[in-house]
This record gives structure tokens, sequence and C-alpha cells, in this order.
């Protein structure tokens, strides 16, 4: 939008020509989202505070979480007001991609602000119920997954990290794999949401990892040199990624232990919802597993819970998610939060390392 405008002006001032070069708006994108966070975020934590819009504890949860009671949280609108802002301002809205990141941005974030909604200022503690909220993400991702099916160009192939010659095509059923990957990064962002910092850190650290995904693979030369799939127009999401970026690195700070402002479903589900549909169109589906493993060790544990004391009437961890677990052995909070932090930056130099060990 305010690109488009500048980049015009260009045959008269000739400084405007940089407006037209990715990198350029990926640094205005990044700077953009983080402003806008630096300078809302007091203001939005003061009018939550007066609202009342405060973080319920789980009274079966570690006892050292009981001081955030109280804490305001719903925060999350910050850092996708920043993100779509950031992006509508940099981005080329000509792109059908962007539009479709903004998209599931936009309608997920909707999902998880109902969900806050009802159980904060309706004092519901059920909120959406989970099959109704799992049933519009299906939906809205089935959706997402049809659209790129039928667009023109795009492959229902999937790149198997480390193995350059096998790229299976799923056809038709590629609609219900984008779907599962989705969907199902949403809910594993979501359930990693639980301590100060612990999900916004790996969001910042996977979306800079699909930013520089999205500019290779959306340049021919590089993705050449690389042998890995070009798709064309997919650059232009490293701009949407560096407002992720911006505004996590934004919103961490006030959200770095102890936390003044948490999060929320209207985040956690649209945050993660975006990173599954940046993995589909980048091509990148199953390394966001790798990136993102954080994310997967924190469904894992949940499932693995659920299972063994359905089957056997007994816990694997002392309680899941496994960020829990930790807190109950008797490690602090900022120590798991950073050591997951780093957990995530390694698998990230992993998950980039498939570009070329393949």
């Amino acid at each position: 939008m305010l690109y488009k405008y500048l980049y015009s002006l260009h045959d008269k001032i000739s400084v405007f020509n940089v407006f037209k070069y990715t990198s350029f708006r990926i640094i205005l994108a990044a700077l953009t989202s983080l402003f806008i966070c630096f300078t809302l975020g007091p203001w939005m934590i003061g009018k939550l505070h007066k609202l009342q819009i405060g973080q319920t504890i789980r009274d079966d949860g570690p006892k050292s979480h009981m001081v955030k009671t109280g804490t305001p949280t719903m925060g999350g609108t910050l850092i996708l007001f920043a993100v779509i802002l950031s992006t509508l301002l940099w981005a080329d809205l000509t792109n059908t991609y962007i539009w479709i990141v903004l998209a599931i941005t936009a309608s997920y974030g909707a999902i998880g602000f109902y969900d806050d909604y009802k159980k904060i200022v309706q004092k519901d503690s059920v909120g959406l119920r989970g099959k109704y909220k799992l049933g519009l993400q299906l939906l809205i991702s089935l959706v997402i997954g049809y659209i790129l099916f039928i667009s023109k160009d795009f492959s229902t192939t999937i790149t198997i990290p480390f193995l350059k010659n096998v790229v299976p095509d799923l056809g038709a059923f590629y609609i219900l794999f984008a779907m599962f990957v989705i969907s199902g990064s949403s809910n594993a962002v979501n359930l990693t949401d639980g301590l100060d910092g612990l999900a916004i850190g790996p969001i910042i650290i996977t979306a800079a990892t699909y930013l520089l995904f999205a500019f290779l693979v959306g340049h021919v030369k590089f993705a050449n040199y690389l042998q890995i799939q070009f798709i064309a127009g997919a650059n232009e999401l490293s701009v949407f990624c560096a407002a992720i970026v911006g505004s996590g690195l934004g919103f961490l700070w006030f959200n770095t232990y102890p936390a003044q402002v948490f999060m929320g479903d209207v985040g956690s589900l649209a945050l993660g919802g975006a990173l599954g549909t940046l993995a589909i169109i980048t091509k990148q589906e199953l390394v966001l597993a790798i990136v993102g493993g954080v994310f997967v060790l924190e469904t894992v544990s949940v499932i693995v819970q659920v299972a063994s004391y359905k089957m056997t009437g007994k816990r694997v961890f002392q309680m899941a998610p496994i960020h829990h677990h930790f807190e109950l052995k008797g490690w602090a909070e900022p120590k798991i939060i950073v050591r997951f932090w780093i957990i995530t930056i390694i698998l990230a130099l992993v998950a980039v390392s498939t570009l070329k060990l393949r």
C-alpha cells in the first residue's frame, strides 16, 4: 500500500527506487511492527488492567503461577494489529500469497479472541468449546488448502528434509495435508504458550527461519542454485515474516519474565496458523516439525500424557504440557524458557541446513 505510493515517486526522486527491493521492505516491516508494539504496548496493558481483562490461573498447576492471577491477557491483539498493519504498508498487495496468510492470521485470531472473550470477560470457564474451536480451524484451513490446490502452478508435492530426490505428490490429498499442517501448527503453539515468553521466543525464531526460506524460494537464481522448488511470488512472504519477527520482539519486551501481559489464544492460535501456512506455501512443510520442534514436543507430551492415563491410569509426566513437568521438578521458570529458546535456535540451524544437506 504505502510502498507502492513511495515507489511511484522514484522517477522524480531516485532514492525511492529502494522500495522495489524486498530486502529493504523486510527491514521496514520489522521496524514498523516493532515500533507499533513498543508504542502501543504500555497503553494496551493499561487498558486491559482498567477493563480487568486478567488471566485466570489453574488451581492444579504449579503454585508459583498463582501470583500471575490477574495479569492482563489477550495481548496477542497487539501483535496481530502490528503484523497486519505492517504487512499492508510494506507488502505487495497484488500478491495472492499475502492475502492468504493475512486471512489465516485474521480468522484464527478471531477464533482465539472469541475464546478469550468468553473465558475472561464473560467468565465462562469453558470458553469456546473444543469441538467448535477445532472445527472452525479445520474448516478455515481446508478452504485455504483448496484455494492453494486450485491455484495456478501450485505444486502438490511435499519436500522431505535431507532427501533430494524424494518428492511425493499427494495430489488432491494435499488439501487435507495442508489442513493438518495449518491447524496442527496453530494448536501446537497454543499448547506451548504457558510460561512468560515461552511461546513468543520460538515463534520469532521460526518466523525468521521462514523469512529466509520465503526469500530463497521466491528468487529463481537462489532456488536453482540450492536446487529447491522456485515459487513465484513467495519472496513477498518474507515481508510478512519480518512483521512477525518485529512484533514478536516488541511484544517480548512486555511478555518476558515476569510478564506484564500474556498473549492469549488470540495470539497463539493466529501466529501458529500463520507459521503453518508459511510452511505450506514455501514447500518446506515437514521442516516446520524441525524448527518448531519445541511446539512438537509440547504437543506430543500432552498426547502421551492423555493416552497413558486413559490406558493405564498412570501419568508419564508430572504435568503436561512438558514445560510444567520441568517446573514441578524444580526448574526455575526463566531457566525453562531460555533453554527452550536455545533448543529452538539449534533446531532452526538444522532446518536451514536442509537447504544444502540433501
